[in-house]
């Protein structure tokens, strides 16, 4: 009897979704947080012929170790965590659930605009210490406002579409975009920085664009403005966003992904009282698990040449 060839998973589970399209292969789970040493010697110990990525990155090390791998598959869209060059020097496939966690991601994007915009957290605080800030606080509304999108993929126009239901006026930078939302207008990243009320982030993360929102975009900025980055913490420069919100130039920022992740304690966020962050948490969700499962499983077939999903979970 042959072997079952293995697919390595860098995490702990799968939806069971994902796992009936992989019947025909042994998943080997690798944990949730794996560091290289532990993936390479999985790799070594299993050679697998593809890697579904949930956790870490994976590197020309990793890749070396596993001389049948022919497919890197990401449970999610952003692969800036695979060494893209070393895998195509080995004739290895990048792939990405593209779409996967779109709805989310663009409702937990909505759900940090809002909560900056109405200061939930600042109001939940202040009266659970018993203050009764009606008298005094004046929440910002939304209507008749700039939205502004820093990248416009399927998550970009989920949220454009809330932001114009909202009544905002909606602009969005993407040179790559292919097409754009009707009453979504295409800007320049200057244009944008100094004219949305709302500042948005849904791009990937290049060599291009690392720490793209630094000083002297932030100096761009309409005082007051409110920074939500729902894609990748490389795209802001920490220490700049800090002095930002300390100035005024920044009203709020929330933050779901950082440069280094998972975020331990001490992190500079942890006394800013104008800052909301949750754990990279905007893509996960009951649907979205299944979701990106089972197109990173389709994905891991359609390059080893077997069926793929049809998309219904």
């Amino acid at each position: 009897m042959n072997q079952r060839k293995v697919i390595l998973v860098t995490g702990s589970d799968l939806a069971p979704q994902a796992l009936a399209l992989l019947h025909d292969y042994q998943i080997v789970y690798a944990g949730r947080q794996p560091t290289e040493k532990e993936l390479v010697a999985l790799c070594c110990t299993h050679n697998p012929v593809a890697i579904i990525v949930r956790y870490g990155k994976i590197n020309a090390r990793i890749m070396d170790a596993a001389p049948a791998l022919r497919v890197i598959s990401k449970h999610g869209s952003g692969i800036d965590v695979i060494d893209r060059a070393a895998a195509a020097e080995r004739n290895i496939e990048v792939r990405a659930a593209i779409g996967a966690n779109a709805a989310a991601v663009a409702e937990h994007t909505w759900a940090l605009i809002l909560a900056c915009a109405k200061s939930v957290p600042t109001l939940d605080r202040r009266l659970r210490q018993g203050h009764w800030d009606k008298s005094t606080h004046k929440s910002t509304e939304l209507a008749g406002r700039t939205l502004g999108l820093v990248g416009l993929g399927a998550i970009g126009h989920r949220v454009a579409a809330v932001g114009q239901a909202f009544g905002m006026k909606v602009i969005a930078f993407d040179p790559w975009a292919e097409t754009f939302p009707e009453g979504c207008t295409s800007v320049t990243f200057p244009q944008l920085l100094g004219g949305a009320d709302v500042i948005s982030l849904h791009c990937p993360l290049t060599e291009q664009n690392s720490k793209m929102i630094n000083d002297e975009a932030l100096a761009q900025c309409q005082p007051g403005t409110i920074l939500v980055n729902t894609a990748r913490g490389g795209l802001i420069d920490d220490e700049a966003l800090l002095r930002a919100l300390d100035n005024g130039t920044l009203s709020w920022a929330a933050l779901d992904s950082f440069t280094s992740e998972p975020l331990t304690a001490p992190h500079i966020w942890q006394q800013v009282e104008n800052v909301i962050i949750s754990p990279h948490i905007g893509g996960v969700s009951h649907d979205s698990y299944i979701n990106m499962g089972c197109a990173a499983a389709s994905n891991v077939l359609e390059v080893l040449g077997e069926a793929e999903w049809d998309g219904v979970a």
